[in-house]
């Protein structure tokens, strides 16, 4: 019979995207058919499924880690976040509705039908699955209709354990508080815990395990030392990207948008030897020595092309394009490069136009449909095959486009400026392709020496379990399952 076990966090970043994707290694290197599984995520890192719909970028490293191809069931609920107040929503892989916070909870109910259903047709296909909660359980006021943690872990019968992070402080009171707070029949549901993120001696909060222990009554797991190689892994939360990673020739920065999407076509390039890669923060102006610019997916192209001219970097972005620097625009990013973003149905916001960057001869029509799609294509510069994917709304056109960033079969993708250093593209994931990057940072300045990125976050993957075997007591972990 399939089991399950649910990794729930004290908070949120508190690690459990990493302990599942290592969980997950760890339970398949034991002869086990494994499936990860997240009820509801919230993130505009997105991953396109075989199947034409769309998951968290978290259970798509999941996947990864279990060997499995992607589905819609492994995250049944996405929420994107559109503005401060409103996300996009996507059950199953597709677009169910746009809605405000408070409006949410009345969808709750419907979706729970959804998220068990994922659940229990990824159950019945694989001899585990190990589910994600999100956020913590400690925040009883959504407690009511929740689908996220203790009500799709009551709802599912499924075992859960906490992971507490020491390394922001207060742990003792994040999993001793979280008993204290949630009810009865949640804590009930709770069968041990575990520490994350512990820098030195293990051993110096020997003391504090016990104090828990005895307090909660719950089983001690084991307490794991920070990975210090988990910034390999693709991350989900814009917020891991902050400042410079790595040192080397090539400056490439990323402009940090306020609604930055899929941002993790960056992890190959942070992984390169030779290149050195900074996320902008808001305020930060666009560093000088910048080889590269690139402006990347949004999930809300309008509203953060407004974000990009508060913080001055139009002004930057000029300034970079007249010294000789070169500027990519990937899928809302290629948008805003254009002369302007037309917007006829009022899909992001009120309707209207709003004038683009005009560093293409571009303009880009919002349409209601999205496409979703794995797509094959061939850089037109460098006459090189790589895999990508197409995940956004919107149909561009203009004199820019007859010089393509790349062919899909016969259609023509993207656009170029005459001088080849502005380019425009639709296409997610490109760079995970290692001969087509080294082609690209080659053409940047770059040796013409690459890493091999898949080969990378495979090896991180098992070290990542190997890490967790030695300080966690995973045999005790996967027998907690039910």
């Amino acid at each position: 019979m399939t089991k399950a076990i649910m990794i729930q966090g004290t908070g949120s970043n508190v690690g459990k995207s990493m302990l599942v994707a290592g969980l997950c290694r760890a339970a398949l290197r034991r002869g086990l058919s494994v499936a990860p599984f997240k009820p509801q995520n919230m993130s505009n890192n997105a991953a396109v499924t075989a199947d034409g719909g769309e998951i968290g970028r978290a259970q798509a490293l999941q996947a990864m880690a279990c060997k499995v191809p992607l589905t819609v069931h492994m995250n049944p609920v996405l929420l994107k976040p559109e503005s401060d107040v409103g996300s996009q929503v996507v059950v199953q892989g597709k677009r169910f509705a746009t809605v405000k916070a408070r409006e949410y909870a009345t969808l709750k109910p419907q979706l729970m039908e959804r998220v068990l259903e994922s659940f229990n047709l990824l159950k019945s296909n694989h001899d585990l699955v190990i589910v994600e909660g999100a956020g913590s359980p400690a925040e009883v006021n959504l407690r009511p209709g929740d689908i996220a943690n203790m009500g799709f872990a009551q709802a599912a019968d499924v075992p859960v354990i906490l992971a507490g992070d020491i390394d922001r402080g207060g742990v003792i009171a994040q999993i001793v508080g979280t008993q204290n707070v949630i009810d009865q029949a949640d804590a009930d549901q709770i069968k041990g815990f575990l520490i994350n993120k512990f820098r030195g001696d293990p051993s110096l909060f020997d003391d504090g395990y016990a104090f828990i222990e005895q307090r909660t009554n719950w089983q001690g797991f084991g307490v794991l030392p920070y990975f210090p190689e988990a910034w390999r892994l693709p991350a989900e939360d814009a917020l891991d990207l902050g400042g410079s990673i790595s040192k080397g020739d090539i400056h490439i920065v990323c402009l940090g948008l306020s609604r930055i999407a899929n941002f993790d076509d960056l992890d190959p390039l942070t992984q390169e030897p030779n290149v050195r890669v900074t996320m902008l923060r808001a305020g930060q102006p666009i560093p000088g020595d910048a080889t590269l610019v690139i402006i990347p997916g949004s999930k809300s192209t309008r509203g953060d092309l407004a974000f990009l001219r508060d913080q001055g970097w139009e002004i930057d972005l000029a300034a970079h394009v007249r010294r000789g620097g070169h500027v990519l625009g990937i899928c809302g990013g290629y948008q805003m490069l254009g002369g302007s973003i037309i917007d006829p149905e009022g899909i992001e916001g009120p309707a209207g136009n709003t004038v683009g960057l005009a560093l293409l001869n571009v303009t880009t029509e919002m349409t209601p449909v999205k496409k979703l799609t794995e797509t094959q294509a061939v850089h037109t510069a460098s006459d090189l095959p790589f895999n990508g994917y197409e995940i956004h709304i919107g149909r561009t056109q203009g004199p820019d486009c007859d010089r393509p960033f790349a062919q899909i079969e016969t259609r023509p993708e993207g656009a170029t400026s005459a001088d080849g250093r502005i380019q425009g593209s639709y296409l997610h994931g490109m760079f995970q392709d290692d001969t087509f990057r080294t082609a690209f940072l080659a053409s940047l300045g770059g040796n013409g020496q690459s890493t091999n990125y898949n080969e990378s976050v495979e090896a991180t993957l098992d070290a990542l379990a190997d890490h967790m075997e030695i300080h966690l007591d995973i045999d005790a972990i996967l027998a907690a399952a039910n």
